[in-house]
């Protein structure tokens, strides 16, 4: 994969006086609660980059990054989680892949989104329309990924994860999704939180959390300010005690490589071949969906590429 530069001077010095992308794990009340929270500004920036996305597409893919990067903590090894929703609204839908070591990739189904008519607000519900939402959990050694499929409900992506998790796991859960803009529709703070019960967790814990989370000041907004996602989660849930277990590093990264793509021009089928020789275009262009990366074949490297592997001739 190729990182994009980003381009904008000033945004680039504030993101290098902000704490390192991560993702943080606690626990709360005597363990009964597990947080996982992150801080990705700079994954988010760099996600908006590759994609060369407007401010919604931002808002709606940044969401979704967010949410993946705390799910993953829920996986181990070389384990990963895709996120991925399919809708009827211009939105279209998302898909979103992220590993238990941090790496985050995915993409908008619609770039740009189409609107009909300017947002008054960010209430995303008319812009996803109907739709599924679905988790599934690859884990090395298992051929076949565990998945679990919800039908949205709210329109919200945090609201629906909670009830994907309800429903699918059983399990209750409160997800926090925030990037703040500034005056410039710069994303200048960005971060998540993920609460879960542990077993035997008691229900008033429950209650008092949700009832802190209503009051909460914006992730976004304050990470904005260069303090750190690991001071927010201490500072704010300090009468729930605060127990720290494990940083990560988190990161847009895609595995993606023009190795990975010329192996798959190989493969083609021999009529697939003479086709791309004989009618080209050149150089010949490939995009990997979930990162932007594009790479390119003069004409002079396919036919050596293409007729080495004796699939055409000219």
């Amino acid at each position: 994969m190729i990182k994009k530069k980003i381009e904008d001077n000033d945004l680039v010095k504030h993101l290098a006086a902000l704490p390192e992308d991560g993702r943080e794990v606690f626990l709360l009340h005597n363990d009964q609660i597990r947080v996982t929270a992150l801080g990705a500004t700079t994954l988010i920036n760099q996600m908006r980059e590759n994609h060369q996305l407007g401010p919604l597409e931002t808002y709606v893919l940044g969401q979704a990054y967010l949410a993946a990067g705390l799910l993953s903590a829920t996986v181990k090894g070389n384990d990963r989680i895709q996120l991925n929703i399919e809708c009827g609204g211009p939105i279209g839908g998302v898909f979103v892949e992220s590993w238990a070591v941090g790496a985050v990739r995915g993409y908008l189904k619609h770039n740009p989104i189409p609107l009909k008519a300017p947002l008054k607000s960010l209430d995303l519900n008319e812009l996803y329309g109907p739709g599924f939402l679905s988790v599934s959990k690859l884990l090395e050694g298992h051929k076949a990924p565990f998945t679990g499929q919800t039908m949205m409900a709210y329109g919200d992506l945090a609201k629906d994860l909670a009830l994907h998790y309800q429903q699918s796991e059983q399990t209750p859960t409160l997800f926090m999704l925030s990037l703040h803009f500034d005056d410039k529709a710069r994303v200048t703070g960005s971060g998540a939180i993920f609460l879960q019960a542990m077993p035997a967790c008691d229900e008033h814990i429950l209650e008092e959390l949700e009832k802190k989370a209503e009051t909460l000041p914006s992730i976004g907004t304050y990470l904005s300010e260069g303090k750190s996602i690991r001071s927010y989660v201490e500072e704010q849930f300090a009468s729930f005690g605060v127990r720290h277990l494990a940083r990560q590093p988190l990161g847009f990264s895609c595995p993606c490589s023009r190795e990975q793509y010329t192996k798959y021009l190989k493969h083609l089928g021999k009529a697939e071949k003479e086709d791309i020789l004989k009618n080209g275009p050149f150089p010949l262009e490939l995009v990997c969906v979930n990162c932007n990366t594009h790479y390119h074949w003069e004409k002079f490297e396919l036919e050596h590429l293409l007729q080495e592997t004796g699939g055409a001739h000219q």
